[in-house]
């Protein structure tokens, strides 16, 4: 099967044209197929389908390969994806398992709406959203020396939130437009070098006055932008690079 490997500011994906619906969406080969050691290695699976209406369907998969679910730079990836076949010239709609999609992409820098947020939620200290995906925020200082897959692994796996699982991302503000952030990922079970959903859910509890800002990670720079509306936000839009990085083909039964 031919494949692609795709990456959003280090947030690496397998990418599949899957328009003909031929890959197995089994559990054991797509965890296989994420492997970075035995297999291509990514932090999750995307296959892109045909869509009655829209221009494409994006099926997503953590690395784990345990179900769907919505990613933020996955998500920007598609959209590179579909580009580089011809699917859209510079605005596309597409639909992901959490809903409608708009996107744009100018010289390789992809724009992606994010799904309406209609609450926040407090634990403690510490916000819980959805932004297509679910996270936990926490503010902390020197996020540098931060030991985040210890304290996301924890909390990642307290009574709370073990069964579903949820996204930890650990926010350090670096002035009053822009943030640090680093994420643990469920379903990776370990700390990525970005996370779409996990950017977008960190700038909507520090959005204030303002109605952007810039988002720090691991693998690069993103920028968030949202309106207020109430105690959630509406108008989300993750922007930021999205790259293929090569092609081939595997073999997905050996």
């Amino acid at each position: 099967m031919e494949f692609y490997k795709y990456q959003a500011t280090g947030n690496d994906f397998v990418m599949i044209d899957n328009r003909d619906l031929q890959f197995p969406k089994e559990q054991e080969i797509i965890e296989k197929l994420c492997d970075r050691r035995f297999g291509i290695g990514g932090d999750g699976l995307i296959l892109l389908e045909n869509h009655d209406t829209l221009d494409f369907k994006m099926v997503y998969f953590n690395s784990d390969g345990k179900g769907e679910s919505m990613c933020g730079n996955g998500g920007r990836c598609i959209v590179a994806f579909a580009h580089f076949l011809d699917l859209f010239e510079d605005k596309a709609k597409f639909e992901a398992i959490d809903g409608f999609h708009e996107a744009e992409i100018t010289n390789g820098i992809v724009k992606l709406r994010m799904s309406d947020v209609e609450n926040i939620t407090k634990d403690e200290d510490d916000f819980v959203l959805n932004t297509g995906s679910p996270h936990f925020i926490k503010f902390v200082k020197s996020l540098e020396d931060y030991p985040v897959f210890k304290e996301g692994k924890q909390i990642r796996n307290n009574p709370t939130y073990k069964n579903d699982g949820i996204n930890v991302n650990f926010v350090e503000i670096l002035d009053k437009d822009s943030v640090y952030v680093r994420t643990y990922e469920r379903g990776v079970e370990d700390e990525t070098y970005s996370c779409g959903t996990g950017v977008t859910a960190a700038a909507l509890t520090f959005l204030k006055n303002q109605k952007a800002i810039k988002v720090k990670t691991l693998g690069g720079n993103l920028s968030v932008s949202a309106e207020k509306n109430g105690n959630g936000f509406t108008n989300i839009w993750l922007e930021g690079p999205a790259k293929q990085v090569f092609k081939g083909k595997i073999n997905i039964y050996n």
